[in-house]
């Protein structure tokens, strides 16, 4: 069976508002939105919606806004929305833009400055570092710097080290040097990759300590500065490099329950040294293991919750998605702790893009879908479009969703289901650049 993707313009015209009026910031590039349109329609939420671009919402009205421009959008948005009672961002690039319009309106929100700590790695790491937060050693390294800069900055962190852009998601722009040189040749190639997203080239570079060990998400939900834990995600196939793009989550987490204690109070601890107190947060973890202890640091945070579809491999009782406990907590409503089914495993595997060129197809679709205990397969590109793995591109092709009795039987499953995918990249042709690796 597939997990079907909600009709937006289906769920925008149905039935009357009956409930308290919210305001839904959503970047027209993004998965989110039909979620989170579902996810208010079952809650009889009145939904106004704020978009900087095109959504087909079947006739509703949407509000222009522009993330670059928050003073003005939030003006706009307060004079076509009226008062709500929450202002709810559906995805990172209308975090500014919801804390401005919220503060506006006096409702509990993120400090701008939080909401822009937590999309800067670099503030992160400052932030982290003069809180104690336990995280990787690392180094700045400034937009101008030279060749040399980088080399003795990746000798003072040792080696191997991650390269990373400061600014970008969904382990864009992240790479493993294992040398001076390859660190060297990783931040040329990042600062292609910044220029090829429009990044502004003032931008400066992290390099920080590769940790062993493995790698956990939490996503958990901030009220007055209180986090409460929604998922837990081990990562089975944790990337180790010369990329990062993640592949498997499996839900519950293997760890044990004094190591996700230890790693939920370091997300808690991280979320507040940048100044967040509302709304849902995304931390990734590694449990470095060196030295015969288990010491959960912090990789990074963001100020939302966990990212593309994965969201839909979460159960929660009475058949709630996380979504709706998003909208239930940004309305100042109790949101209860997670609690996982200990007869029932989940897991996604989000599938990476294997080389450039233009989709052509995904043959085997079927016969994934059959593999046992798997529950949906989501392509999220259309055919046709031209395509770039990490860490140069920024998008995964699609998602595959399991469930079964056990977190082994799960992994078995989105494996199988993988290997009987066939993905088909057509190079590009030569006048247009960029040839299939």
């Amino acid at each position: 069976m597939s997990i079907p993707s909600p009709d937006v313009g289906q769920i925008a015209s149905a039935g009357g508002p009956a409930g308290p009026r919210v305001l839904l910031l959503v970047p027209a590039r993004t998965y989110r939105a039909a979620d989170f349109l579902l996810a208010a329609a079952r809650m009889g939420l009145d939904l106004v919606v704020g978009s900087d671009g095109a959504l087909p919402l079947g006739g509703r009205q949407v509000i222009p806004v522009n993330p670059a421009d928050p003073e003005a959008s939030a003006r706009r948005a307060l004079a076509r929305a009226g008062m709500v009672s929450a202002v709810v961002a559906a995805d990172a690039p209308m975090l500014p833009l919801a804390a401005t319009v919220a503060g506006l309106m006096g409702l509990p929100h993120n400090p701008v400055e939080a909401v822009r700590n937590a999309a800067d790695k670099a503030r992160q790491r400052q932030r982290w570092a003069a809180a104690g937060v336990p995280q990787p050693r690392f180094e700045i390294i400034p937009a101008a710097a030279p060749v040399g800069t980088v080399r003795r900055a990746a000798e003072t962190v040792g080696f191997p080290c991650v390269v990373k852009a400061v600014s970008l998601s969904a382990s864009q722009g992240i790479l493993r040097a294992d040398g001076p040189a390859a660190a060297a040749t990783a931040a040329a190639r990042i600062r292609r990759v910044l220029a090829a997203a429009g990044r502004p080239d003032r931008e400066p570079l992290l390099v920080e300590e590769y940790l062993p060990g493995p790698e956990l998400s939490i996503d958990g939900l901030l009220a007055g500065g209180s986090l409460t834990v929604t998922a837990i995600f081990d990562k089975p196939a944790a990337p180790d490099g010369p990329t990062f793009e993640e592949t498997m989550l499996v839900a519950p987490s293997r760890l044990p329950g004094p190591v996700l204690a230890a790693a939920i109070g370091t997300a808690g601890q991280a979320a507040a040294a940048l100044g967040l107190t509302h709304g849902p947060v995304h931390a990734e973890l590694r449990v470095d293991g060196r030295g015969g202890q288990a010491r959960p640091a912090m990789l990074e945070l963001a100020a939302r919750s966990i990212g593309g579809l994965c969201s839909r491999a979460l159960r929660f009782p009475g058949g709630t998605t996380l979504e709706e406990l998003i909208l239930a907590s940004a309305l100042g409503r109790p949101v209860p702790a997670a609690s996982h089914d200990p007869a029932l495993a989940t897991g996604v595997y989000m599938l990476p893009v294997p080389r450039s060129g233009v989709l052509h197809a995904v043959e085997g679709r079927d016969r994934a879908a059959a593999v046992p205990g798997i529950t949906g397969l989501t392509l999220t590109i259309p055919i046709g479009q031209r395509v770039r793995p990490l860490p140069d591109g920024d998008r995964y092709l699609g998602f595959i969703f399991a469930e079964a009795g056990t977190r082994h039987e799960v992994e078995q499953a989105l494996a199988a289901a993988r290997d009987r995918l066939r993905v088909i990249i057509h190079p590009r042709p030569a006048n247009m650049g960029e040839q299939a690796s």
